[in-house]
């Protein structure tokens, strides 16, 4: 009986290691981005007038030599733009999902009570042009890649170096399978503490990152406020596996970041713009 159990553990413990299992081939490309801080929706603050996820937020971002960490959604005519929320509520103060309006809907909302509008990637890809590492987030609240297979296809004619994050697994495993040569990052948190979609099951195993067989991500990017996790930590002492870690607001959380984990996703507040930036 006792070499049954053993069995069932040891049988279990690996199916969890594999589960857990990264992307391990490119980690000398993954290097390259080491050390690399990058600003939260680019180099934003509303006292100076430059709301995030705007040109001039990127701008900044650039002119500071600063990575850039954006956002993008799919419009309902299948453009790509530059935004966070899942509704326009917060920013726009229109209740409505970017996914159901078009671009042209889009460009007459301007960007929390300031002349900026929302940008497309394209303006986006163009203003920076290779200057500074961009991180993309993939924006899906649905059961579709078509956002994937657009944001391919502008990407592939721009030559600056950048990586695609999603919490949705399902964009990572299209990227996998149709394009595999660009680096990818599974976003995580303690995602089982809210009740918003999807099921509370996919949000655990997001959570523990037991979905990485499925995505086979090349780094993992983490809220700092969550970690260190068991998970992380077998991630990080096994499979040696990058992290990101967001969003930094604070020197102490500046500090804890550079000294522990690889990338750095950073943001202050306006009272703090210049102090804080000063201390990066």
């Amino acid at each position: 009986m006792l070499t049954v159990y053993v069995f069932i553990f040891v049988l279990l413990a690996g199916l969890y290691l594999i589960a857990l299992i990264p992307e391990t081939s490119r980690r000398g490309q993954m290097a390259a981005y080491h050390g690399t801080m990058f600003a939260h929706r680019g180099y934003h603050s509303l006292k100076k007038g430059i709301p995030e996820n705007s040109l001039p937020a990127f701008r900044a971002a650039v002119e500071k030599n600063y990575g850039i960490e954006l956002d993008i959604h799919i419009t309902k005519d299948r453009q790509l733009v530059v935004f966070h929320d899942d509704t326009l509520t917060r920013v726009c103060g229109i209740d409505r999902r970017p996914e159901e309006m078009t671009l042209q809907e889009l460009k007459g909302c301007t960007l929390l009570n300031t002349r900026e509008r929302i940008p497309t990637l394209e303006e986006v890809l163009s203003l920076v042009d290779g200057r500074v590492p961009l991180l993309i987030e993939l924006k899906m609240p649905y059961r579709t890649t078509a956002l994937c297979k657009r944001a391919y296809r502008t990407l592939k004619t721009y030559h600056g170096p950048y990586l695609v994050q999603s919490f949705n697994t399902l964009g990572l495993r299209w990227f996998y399978e149709n394009a595999p040569h660009i680096l990818r990052g599974q976003l995580a948190s303690n995602l089982t503490k809210s009740d918003r979609k999807p099921h509370w099951v996919f949000r655990f195993l997001a959570k523990h990152l037991m979905l990485n067989f499925w995505g086979r991500p090349d780094f993992i990017s983490y809220k700092l406020a969550d970690l260190p996790t068991f998970n992380t930590t077998l991630l990080r002492k096994i499979f040696d596996t990058p992290f990101a870690v967001w969003t930094l607001r604070s020197p102490e959380a500046l500090r804890k970041g550079q000294q522990y984990y690889d990338i750095q996703i950073f943001e202050k507040t306006d009272e703090l713009y210049e102090t804080f930036v000063n201390k990066l």
